[in-house]
């Protein structure tokens, strides 16, 4: 794992890079990875600042109970979300986006309680993929402002997820060993929605068949 301060400065350069995508304007998403397993420390990214001017100074460290431990920010009440992704999946980093594709699409496949994606070859990019001639079924739960609830609802689909999982309306979570293996998951995650999103305009306006 690296050194505490390298790792500060790869997490801020991170959401640098999301922000920068367009995919967490504004205070919109959340973002952290594990500092340390025993006793479990989250660095994160502080609730209600502009993801776009996160600085290393800014973060703060979170315990197993969502409470801050190391820092002066308040911590996201979808803290508990990023502590069930990390306990249930063993991952090593969880960032939160809130696309305009994986805020709509997750809406739009909500009734079916999950969002397929097949035949790309950008599926190969998610670890354990190793061909295009796959279908691969991102979980889409229903948003809740009790988080507690939110995360017991998640616990159940989180080992078959493709390291990553919808909220109705309010965008993705994506997951991975580490950070580098988070980022690439987030990365091919709105890849995939932005492409479906296309693909529905097309038959929309009749273009696909």
């Amino acid at each position: 794992m690296p050194h505490v301060s390298e790792l500060n400065e790869q997490l801020v350069a991170v959401i640098a890079d999301v922000h920068r995508r367009g995919w967490c304007d504004g205070t919109g998403g959340n973002f952290s990875c594990v500092q340390q397993r025993q006793p479990l420390r989250l660095l994160m990214a502080p609730s209600g600042v502009d993801k776009g001017q996160v600085a290393t100074a800014d973060l703060i460290v979170v315990d197993e109970g969502a409470a801050v431990v190391e820092g002066h920010g308040r911590a996201s009440a979808e803290t508990l979300l990023h502590l069930a992704i990390v306990q249930q999946c063993g991952a090593g980093a969880v960032l939160h986006s809130h696309s305009q594709a994986g805020t709509l699409l997750s809406q739009w496949a909500l009734a079916q309680g999950e969002l397929g994606h097949q035949g790309l070859e950008m599926l190969k990019g998610l670890e354990g993929i190793t061909s295009h001639a796959c279908r691969v079924a991102v979980p889409v739960l229903a948003n809740d402002q009790d988080l507690q609830r939110l995360s017991q609802a998640a616990r159940p689909q989180l080992a078959a997820a493709p390291h990553g999982l919808l909220i109705a309306g309010h965008g993705l979570y994506a997951w991975g060993r580490d950070l580098i293996a988070a980022q690439r998951h987030l990365q091919i995650h709105e890849f995939l929605l932005e492409q479906r999103w296309r693909q529905l305009l097309l038959q929309g306006f009749g273009l696909q068949p």
